[in-house]
């Protein structure tokens, strides 16, 4: 059986856009979070037990820093655009050679407003992805 090697990264200089704007320097957190599972039937017999896959759905998770000065923030964006769907791009390498860049459609939705004393102001948002996000890996260069 073949060893498969890997090439963990860190996760320091991604990108996060929204149509063409990038909130990365915002986002300290960002995760493309499937679900899904399974649904068990038994019946009265001991061989009646079936288990059904579910539909797989996505979500783009971020936490960010809230930034209320500025009309082109994150905070600000999420806002302004709630309800509405957005193509976004998730990539955690920064589009560097050989890794993996994730095209989705999300549901926007707002993020919080405030916080608690003495502690830098941040949000949390679980934004719905359509359909399922499209792997394009950033091809290396000979």
């Amino acid at each position: 059986m073949p060893v498969i090697e890997v090439k963990p990264f860190i996760m320091r200089n991604a990108v996060v856009e929204f149509d063409v704007d990038d909130f990365a320097k915002a986002v300290s957190s960002a995760t493309l979070t499937p679900a899904g599972g399974t649904t068990p039937f038994k019946g009265l017999k001991p061989t009646a037990v079936f288990t059904f896959p579910q539909s797989v759905t996505w979500t783009l998770d971020l936490e960010f820093a809230q930034d209320w000065s500025a009309e082109t923030s994150l905070s600000r964006y999420l806002f302004d655009h709630q309800g509405e769907t957005i193509d976004a791009t998730l990539n955690p390498d920064d589009q560097t050679e050989g890794t993996t860049s994730w095209a989705i459609t999300v549901a926007i939705a707002p993020g919080a407003v405030g916080g608690p004393v003495d502690s830098v102001a941040t949000a949390t948002v679980s934004l719905g992805v359509v359909g399922a996000p499209v792997p394009t890996t950033i091809p290396v260069t000979p």
